[in-house]
């Protein structure tokens, strides 16, 4: 078995704007260091300040370096046939691959990480960085953070941890089924191991226990592993992974309670990395309210959170079309009802399908009453239901509460409760917010499986 233990130094955090400015290969045979290979790069580009005070490396030192296409052959034959190594080995893998391929060399190589390595093998040290390690180690660390010199330490590591590899953890690791170094640096392989393949929802969290991200899936463990797969080389991407250190679950009955649960707990926790659900709000919806001279009127105007809704829109246009509508269907006046602004009668009133109202000519108990109706009508046609689904276990089933058009919240009953005892169904759930997200997902499924749906009725006051 032969390792490429590498160590690059860069412009910056991640490959698809960045340069290589040196890299160093030290060819490790699991007992000694065979070969090297270590060379100066020109990336093309400044080097950052704060990069030149750290490694030392000014735009100088690289000005008559190889570009790394003149050093791309060597460095592919060097690595093709060898196991990748380093510390946070995913950092510098990703570079090395992506500025292979702009060259026309593709590597796939399999990987082992020091850090990951050193964390299991010598657990209990403080700190898992190169520099700490290495002195925690006793390992000679010369010329830090410059790639000869860390990849002199890092081979030297790797020694140590295949000498003191009682386990067999090496050989676990490089089966090609393995998916260890694809994981996180920060993530231990435990944290995976713990998640069921059920649905649920799963938080991603920093070094400090703050969520940041949270995912719903079909099946946690597997989805939460597509995160970690490929070899994306974009800044977001890199800091993202570098930021999990856990994560947490919750598992849920069935995949449409997962959906409900991750856009509540986005809306709740605000993660940072999560950005499409944020963005989601509802936009428009239709209220009522009675006007100085006693008439009831209906309108359309932005999505209050704490308004009297009567309904709610994803835009406009869609409003309007009801409002027009129920205006027509019920002989309200379309100036109450904001449609017309005109400063005298409404257009409706000269075809005779609007009553006076918009010039005072019709009674405000006759007007309001039939506004009162239009309302009730379309409070009829919201749907109340409870859906009975699946639990998360044998001995109980989940139930979805909806409650005239609003998703009212979630919970799990006994496999023996009478679904048919709406009181104790209700007393089972969880109250959630509500929007028309989780509406048009619920009324969906609801559709899909009509024979899980079981009707509210409410009785009506004489």
């Amino acid at each position: 078995m032969l390792y490429a233990v590498v160590d690059i130094e860069t412009t910056g955090g991640y490959a698809s704007a960045h340069g290589i400015t040196e890299i160093a290969i030290h060819i490790h045979n699991g007992l000694e260091v065979v070969d090297v290979f270590e060379t100066l790069i020109n990336p093309h580009q400044d080097i950052p300040i704060h990069i030149q005070a750290l490694t030392g490396i000014d735009n100088e030192m690289v000005a008559n370096a190889p570009d790394f296409r003149d050093v791309a052959e060597t460095i592919y034959n060097l690595l093709c046939d060898k196991t990748f190594v380093a510390h946070n080995v995913n950092f510098d893998y990703s570079f090395v691959r992506h500025h292979l391929e702009a060259c026309g060399y593709g590597l796939n190589a399999k990987k082992i990480c020091t850090v990951r390595m050193s964390r299991k093998i010598f657990p209990g040290f403080p700190s898992y960085s190169l520099g700490k390690l290495c002195t925690s180690l006793s390992v000679p660390l010369n010329n830090r953070h410059r790639a000869g010199g860390d990849a002199a330490a890092t081979a030297i590591l790797l020694g140590m941890l295949i000498e003191n590899d009682a386990t067999g953890l090496f050989g676990e690791t490089l089966k090609k089924i393995s998916k260890e170094q694809t994981l996180p640096p920060n993530l231990q392989r435990s944290e995976i191991d713990k998640l069921p393949n059920t649905p649920g929802v799963y938080y991603f969290k920093n070094e400090k226990g703050k969520v940041v991200y949270v995912g719903k899936a079909k099946q946690l463990k597997k989805r939460v592993c597509t995160h970690f797969s490929g070899h994306s080389i974009s800044q977001q991407r890199q800091n993202f992974l570098r930021s999990i250190h856990s994560i947490d679950f919750q598992t849920c009955g069935t995949e449409l309670m997962a959906f409900i649960l991750e856009a509540a707990e986005i809306k709740k926790l605000w993660p940072e990395n999560n950005r499409a659900m944020k963005r989601f709000e509802q936009k428009y919806s239709l209220y009522h309210f009675e006007d100085q001279n006693g008439y009831i009127r209906l309108g359309i105007d932005k999505y209050r959170k704490n308004g009297a809704i009567l309904y709610s829109f994803n835009n406009l246009l869609e409003g309007h079309q009801l409002l027009r509508t129920i205006a027509t269907d019920h002989q309200l006046c379309e100036k109450l009802c904001f449609i017309q602004t005109p400063k005298l009668a409404c257009t409706a009133h000269a075809e005779g399908t609007c009553q006076g109202a918009c010039i005072g000519e019709e009674s405000t108990a006759l007007y309001n009453f039939r506004v009162k109706r239009a309302i009730k009508g379309l409070q009829d046609l919201l749907p109340s239901f409870a859906l009975i689904d699946e639990g998360r276990s044998e001995d109980e089933k989940s139930c979805l509460w909806v409650e005239k058009g609003k998703f009212y919240g979630m919970g799990y009953i006994s496999d023996h409760c009478d679904v048919n005892d709406l009181e104790t169904l209700k007393s089972a759930i969880t109250p959630y917010p509500s929007n028309d997200y989780i509406m048009n997902m619920i009324l969906s499924y609801g559709n899909q499986f009509p024979q899980k749906m079981i009707p509210i009725v409410f009785e009506t006051a004489n």
